[in-house]
């Protein structure tokens, strides 16, 4: 796996829907400007912030999570991707059957890895409630 891409397995999702909309809502209340889109039992959230993030990634870059919903558990995937423009019109299966991650310099990966870590570790907490 690239250094630049996480996965974590949420064990006991009952409901991906509800785990989607409280980790959008976590990331809008911390400022991200946010999309999402779920579809059965797989989503997309991108979350862009300005300041740090834009001056550090390029503009059409975001923070990507991919959610994968088998049986009780979510496969989450987390990495820096292109902003997708009309993410509510466009087809998750596509989404998940192309490579959404982009790669990017090592500077942008350590700062990224320092966001995704504390991400993660909020969308554990937010999954144990969903």
């Amino acid at each position: 796996m690239p250094l630049f891409k996480k996965e974590v397995t949420l064990e006991n999702v009952k409901d991906i829907q509800a785990l989607v909309d409280k980790f959008a809502s976590y990331l809008e209340d911390e400022g991200y400007k946010v999309q999402k889109k779920v579809e059965g039992d797989r989503a997309i959230i991108q979350a862009q912030k300005g300041g740090i993030l834009r001056d550090i990634v390029a503009a059409e870059r975001a923070l990507t999570f991919t959610f994968e919903k088998n049986g009780n558990d979510v496969k989450a995937t987390v990495g820096v991707g292109k902003w997708l423009q009309n993410l509510g019109v466009t087809a998750l299966e596509v989404l998940f059957l192309s490579e959404i991650f982009l790669f990017v310099d090592v500077p942008e990966i350590l700062w990224n890895s320092h966001v995704e870590n504390e991400l993660i570790k909020k969308l554990k907490e937010i999954a144990k409630e969903a």
